[in-house]
């Protein structure tokens, strides 16, 4: 995993990624509002859509809370997953995984005894500053949704 540790009290860091509509998206366009910024490693594969459809599911409890999703799938690739599963929040493309590597999600992982780099599943919680209220490395998709509301609700 990359030396990069975003912990609690840490100035989240900021990006400017496309969606799954070809539409610029800034995370300091959000000031004010919390930002839930949730990476995982691939669009529509089982636990990515468990997670995912997960949050779709709590949007309705979290207030003025955004969801952002980033993994390095293309636009188009997350554009057919939104159209299939209706999450209906954006999807970022980081196909560099400049911003994965800045919040410290891009690192070794192992398959079936093999190495390879990827996306190590996490989520981050920003405040309204802009600064990381939590973060949850190395996250299970199921977890997502529930951790994110005891947060809120914390």
């Amino acid at each position: 995993m990359a030396d990069t540790k975003l912990s609690a009290g840490d100035r989240a860091p900021a990006f400017t990624l496309v969606d799954q509509d070809g539409t610029k998206v800034k995370l300091t366009g959000f000031k004010g509002r919390k930002v839930l910024v949730f990476f995982y490693p691939k669009a529509d594969t089982s636990g990515c859509t468990t997670q995912a459809c997960g949050l779709r599911d709590v949007a309705d409890r979290i207030g003025d809370t955004q969801i952002l999703g980033i993994s390095p799938d293309e636009p188009a690739k997350q554009k057919r997953w939104d159209d299939k599963h209706g999450l209906g929040y954006p999807l970022l493309s980081d196909p560099e995984h400049v911003v994965a590597d800045k919040y410290g999600v891009w690192g070794e992982k192992k398959l079936y005894g093999r190495a390879y780099m990827g996306i190590v599943r996490s989520a981050f919680l920003i405040d309204e500053q802009g600064k990381i209220a939590n973060a949850w490395y190395k996250i299970s998709p199921k977890d997502t949704p529930t951790k994110l509301l005891a947060a809120l609700d914390g």
